[in-house]
């Protein structure tokens, strides 16, 4: 029979051991006589356990916390030490404004919201596209605006509804590096450029014009590499017309709601037109019908050529235009008809010189 051995595991403690740092981190109170021994009930251990471990991880994460702005102020010695530019940083720069307050984008300025749009697709963020939405100055509508003893100077206000449009240009204007005008390539589009540069000449950037025949990308690029000055001709003859309307119109335009319909408008061009035809239809009510007598004459040389001749005349004396007038034209033209049919006719001279004919005058 074979001997067998019992032997019994004896079990461990299962209260676990920590030290009086660790209790006392837990906040667990404990009896003065167990001071010595730490001996304490599970669930308390567990959590002095815990709370040891949560404190030896917190000077890892505060070692890093502290080492963050280090890492942002350090300069790029070391191959790592690469500073990002903040989310603030990269904002500034996308508005065209520089950090230090310099001036950023280039800002061009066209007449129409839609132009402005399909140019910011052309130019890319360099660039900064604003729309004027036409004229921004005109003439007072309250009076004649225009100053007939001074060389009929101008006089120019801003137009209200636009004043919403020239503060957006203006605030547009102190952030940018330079200005570029670019309204339509016409007098009327110079005339709104020489009142853009009137309106930011305080701003103190670099002013130019751009002109394009066509909203195409290339067009446009070449347009900013060759930009050019005001044209002062087409501004004036922008000008020049504005004042004839504003003359024409101002003062004919009360006449025509009185006599025809109110609210018409006398413009330049058909109040001349008008005036024009109504003198000439004065003229032909005045005129007074006058007899007048012409002598031609066809005659035909022995190689059967033909040519037609006109008496101008008489003896020694010049008949005007070749026209007999006044009392007794018609019996001395016919004198003169049978005189011609009567007399040899030769051809003394033939003279050649170039003519010039001219069209009549109208009407």
């Amino acid at each position: 029979m074979a001997n067998t051995t019992s032997r019994t595991k004896k079990p461990k403690d299962a209260t676990p051991k920590v030290s009086a740092a660790d209790v006392a981190t837990a906040g667990i109170d404990v009896p003065a006589a167990d001071a010595g021994t730490l001996k304490v009930p599970a669930g308390k251990a567990r959590k002095a356990a815990k709370a040891k471990s949560t404190k030896a991880k917190a000077p890892k994460a505060a070692a890093r916390k502290r080492a963050t702005p280090a890492a942002d102020d350090a300069t790029t010695e070391g191959p790592k030490a690469k500073k990002k530019p903040s989310r603030a940083r990269k904002a500034a720069s996308d508005d065209g404004a520089a950090d230090d307050g310099k001036p950023g984008k280039s800002l061009v300025i066209v007449e129409s919201p839609t132009k402005s749009r399909t140019l910011t697709k052309f130019l890319g963020r360099g660039f900064s596209v604003i729309a004027s939405n036409g004229h921004i100055m005109d003439l007072p509508k309250s009076k004649l605006g225009v100053d007939i003893e001074n060389d009929f100077e101008p006089e120019y206000v801003p137009i209200r509804t636009k004043s919403n449009a020239l503060a957006k240009i203006k605030t547009a204007a102190r952030t940018a590096g330079r200005i570029y005008l670019a309204p339509d390539p016409d007098r009327e589009g110079e005339a709104i450029a020489w009142h853009l540069a009137g309106a930011l000449k305080d701003i103190g950037r670099p002013i130019q014009r751009l002109t394009f025949n066509e909203i195409t990308e290339r067009a446009v690029k070449l347009a900013i590499e060759s930009p050019r000055e005001l044209d002062m001709n087409l501004v004036n003859a922008q000008q020049a017309r504005r004042v004839l309307d504003r003359l024409v119109g101002y003062k004919v335009s009360p006449f025509v709601w009185k006599t025809v319909r109110y609210g018409l408008s006398a413009g330049r061009v058909q109040s001349v037109a008008l005036r024009l035809i109504c003198e000439r239809e004065e003229a032909i009510r005045a005129f007074i019908p006058e007899e007048y007598w012409t002598l031609e004459a066809d005659y035909e040389t022995e190689s059967g050529e033909r040519f037609t001749t006109r008496l101008v005349r008489e003896g020694e004396n010049e008949i005007e235009q070749g026209q007999l007038r006044g009392a007794g034209a018609a019996g001395r033209a016919g004198a003169l008809a049978d005189e011609l049919r009567k007399a040899e006719a030769r051809v003394a001279t033939v003279d050649s010189s170039p003519r010039f004919v001219h069209p009549k005058a109208p009407f």
